[in-house]
């Protein structure tokens, strides 16, 4: 694959971005494209591997070293086929997802991976620079008619799947527009909402039906859907947020991630934020407690709204700089790895755990820290404060809610508060009701919900005719 002796020739080289300080005033994607010519050099680099690790990296399968080396013959327009053999979005994963298949890559070993992920988007953005990607649209219709609640990355992969075999496809989303954390968690500087919009317009064409402002559980049966379709999937993602309980978390200015980000998008979208307190970084000191992606994605949030300063916590220890990669390659490592929201001014500290909150009235004021040890316990006198008008909490999310749809159906929960359903056929325990993506697993990655929406379409068109030929 790729040129014989590229690795060896041509030094590896991504996508830079633009200046922190350009790219904080606005909420444009600020990731600089690399031209056709140096994408087909660093496809070039992929090495002959007698095992192509990078297989095991990626959750979707994704046939890496094939359109590696298509691009790098300059055969795109078969590429774009091989990447959309296995994947039904790879403009959102070629933005977002943070690319295990280029820590398993043999290249690797040596810290210099194949920037499989930089090709990847390419791949997908320049068919789209062409023109509209043409819909799938299935030559013969079942007459089955599939309700599929949530319209995040599992549910847009598993409707668009079960739409091009056939069957008759509506997708129940609460909010006003489709995307689900794609559209309302994932800041507009990682990924444009018009990418998900094309995307949409495709599937919409090709059968699918979008149901917004449609909150089952709430505003509609789950159970008179169960009644009227032929297979419900569940696919409403994990969204009961960890608190965080401290003395003090009851002040104003103390609020949940996905309060915050949502609001910024909203914005951004033109829609209303409805009945809830505005949420606005603007002159106020920033705390983020939490060192994921959502804390990440608070902070790049905040410069741009106008933040005075944003400083990160993680209760965790700081991962190393540089693993010995002996010991973890092929697998996903543990290591020190910073943003580009992280790059643009944040102050970050680990081993951190908050102890109280305090505040000027009902307004939190100063957040109370100390320094935790290996056991996650307060190291006495090392207690300090930190200035705080708007505390953000990114510490994770534990399980989908339960009150609503779930409750209603009765459905049998796994230890974690998932429900319960397993990768073979994705069913609950509910006849003809299944479950794929975060629902399902908990907390993961937009690749993970896309490989559980397209296998989950599979074993939903198994059930309905007895025979499938989608891929898994």
């Amino acid at each position: 694959m790729g040129k014989v002796t590229g690795f060896l020739e041509i030094d590896a080289q991504d996508r830079k971005n633009a200046p922190a300080g350009d790219r904080i005033l606005h909420f444009r994607e600020f990731a600089i494209p690399m031209d056709r010519a140096q994408v087909s050099q660093q496809g070039a680099r992929c090495m002959d591997c007698g095992i192509p690790f990078c297989h095991q990296g990626c959750p979707v399968n994704n046939i890496i070293p094939d359109w590696n080396d298509l691009v790098y013959k300059g055969d795109w327009e078969t590429a774009l086929d091989v990447l959309h053999s296995t994947n039904n979005f790879p403009e959102f994963t070629g933005r977002i997802c943070p690319a295990p298949c280029e820590e398993s890559c043999t290249l690797n070993i040596d810290d210099d991976p194949v920037t499989i992920k930089t090709i990847e988007c390419a791949i997908i953005d320049e068919a789209w620079a062409k023109g509209p990607i043409s819909p799938v649209i299935a030559e013969v219709k079942t007459g089955k008619r599939i309700a599929v609640i949530g319209s995040g990355p599992a549910g847009m992969a598993c409707a668009q799947q079960l739409a091009r075999a056939g069957h008759d496809v509506v997708v129940h989303e609460k909010n006003a527009r489709p995307g689900g954390l794609l559209r309302y968690g994932i800041p507009d500087f990682k990924m444009e909402k018009h990418l998900i919009d094309r995307r949409i317009t495709q599937m919409e064409a090709e059968g699918v039906r979008f149901q917004n402002n449609s909150f089952v559980g709430v505003d509609v049966s789950i159970t008179d859907l169960v009644a009227e379709f032929d297979a419900v999937i569940l696919t409403g993602g994990s969204e009961t947020a960890r608190d965080l309980k401290v003395p003090g978390r009851e002040l104003e200015g103390v609020e949940f991630a996905m309060d915050f980000l949502p609001q910024q998008n909203r914005r951004l979208n033109g829609e209303p934020l409805g009945d809830v307190d505005e949420i606005t970084a603007a002159g106020k000191n920033v705390v983020v407690i939490g060192g994921g992606d959502t804390g990440s994605d608070c902070i790049g949030t905040a410069f741009r709204q106008g933040a005075i300063s944003v400083t990160q916590y993680e209760i965790m220890p700081q991962p190393p700089e540089n693993p010995d990669m002996g010991t973890v390659w092929p697998d996903w490592p543990l290591k020190m790895r910073t943003s580009s929201s992280q790059k643009e001014g944040a102050l970050r500290d680990w081993r951190i755990t908050t102890t109280r909150l305090t505040g000027n009235g009902n307004r939190v004021s100063t957040l109370h820290a100390a320094r935790v040890d290996d056991a996650m316990r307060e190291i006495s006198g090392t207690g300090f404060t930190v200035k705080a008008d708007l505390v953000l909490l990114a510490m994770g999310f534990i399980h989908p809610v339960h009150a609503g749809m779930i409750e209603d159906l009765g459905l049998t929960l796994n230890r974690a508060g998932n429900v319960e359903a397993n990768t073979d056929d994705y069913r609950t325990s509910v006849d003809k009701v299944f479950a794929a993506g975060d629902m399902r697993r908990g907390q993961s990655l937009v690749v993970w919900a896309i490989r559980e929406g397209r296998q989950c379409a599979r074993s939903v068109d198994q059930f309905l005719m007895k025979s499938t030929t989608l891929p898994r």
